[in-house]
């Protein structure tokens, strides 16, 4: 955890301006260097994490025939339920080794928007889930809203620059379960190597460890925040409209020792994605002649086809 630099998002809300400024540099600065921070001060409250994590378990605990009947076609799993083995990694044909759930979206005052993202799937066997669910997302919208905000502050841009397009963002919510593994995997893990497609994605303390981090150096490094803590990283569009100024940084989750096959694990991520109208145009202030452009000019719903392909969700 040593390697993985920790702030409160309370600093960055405070009337101090000095502490406003350490935490807009520590973060920026942290997302430069290695592109994870561990975050507390933030807007869920340890009752909602622990009644997520209830209603989730309660979900991938029933019979795989009612989680099948989750499983909406033609979506690229963008909500509801996405089976085991199906999605792998951008460059890996082998699935990983876990069956997820996607909340999506709640459109307000936006009939556009609410046309163009598919509902949200509501599960009739668990009547607190979907409201469960929801209360979380925006509470991580809320904590990511204003972690940008501190980032907009670092690249000298205006605070509100990323209000705009995440309003009514295509974020999603994602509850994984990665199942006891029962025999030997045929070079498969339990979420192989990769970047993260999204502008920010926000994790809750996983139940169980195995989160790894690749640093500038190509070591490996654990990463497990705090009970309290999410731990927040960069995505591959916020790398893009930073010329790689903020890093996205490489990362997987490790399939346990043998002797804790047995056990499930449980990981809740929220990817905070843009409009997909956004323009993924490298800053011009993140251009100069040491930092040539590195990047072509894409919108943010063009780039997430684009992956979506890659990942064996959607065809092409």
């Amino acid at each position: 955890m040593s390697n993985i630099p920790s702030v409160d998002l309370r600093d960055f809300l405070s009337e101090e301006e000095d502490t406003r400024q350490k935490f807009i540099s520590n973060i920026g600065n942290a997302f430069e260097e290695i592109g994870f921070v561990a975050l507390g001060g933030h807007f869920l409250s340890q009752e909602l994490v622990a009644d997520l994590y209830k209603e989730i378990k309660d979900f991938f605990d029933l019979p795989q025939k009612i989680k099948d009947s989750y499983e909406i076609e033609g979506i690229g799993g963008q909500r509801g339920y996405t089976s085991f083995g199906k999605e792998h990694a951008k460059g890996r044909k082998e699935g990983d080794l876990k069956e997820f759930w996607h909340f999506g979206q709640y459109v307000r005052d936006n009939p556009i928007l609410a046309a163009e993202y598919p509902e949200n799937v509501n599960v009739k066997e668990l009547p607190d889930f979907n409201k469960v669910g929801k209360e979380a997302f925006q509470m991580l919208e809320k904590t990511a809203q204003f972690v940008l905000r501190a980032l907009a502050l670092h690249l000298d841009l205006e605070e509100h620059y990323f209000d705009a397009y995440i309003k009514n963002g295509n974020s999603i919510l994602r509850p994984i379960h990665y199942p006891p593994i029962k025999e030997e995997p045929k070079d498969a893990v339990r979420a192989a190597a990769h970047g993260d497609i999204n502008l920010i994605t926000l994790l809750m303390g996983a139940h169980g460890s195995g989160l790894q981090v690749k640093n500038h150096k190509g070591e490996w490094l654990d990463a497990i925040a705090n009970e309290d803590q999410l731990m927040i990283n960069v995505g591959d569009m916020l790398s893009r409209l930073t010329n790689n100024k903020l890093k996205s940084t490489i990362h997987r989750v490790v399939n346990p020792p043998k002797e804790l096959w047995g056990s499930s694990r449980y990981s809740i991520p929220f990817f905070m994605h843009p409009i997909s109208s956004m323009k993924l145009n490298c800053l011009e202030n993140c251009i100069d002649s040491s930092h040539p452009k590195l990047f072509t000019d894409i919108t943010a719903g063009e780039y997430l086809n684009e992956r979506l392909i890659e990942l064996g969700l959607i065809e092409a």
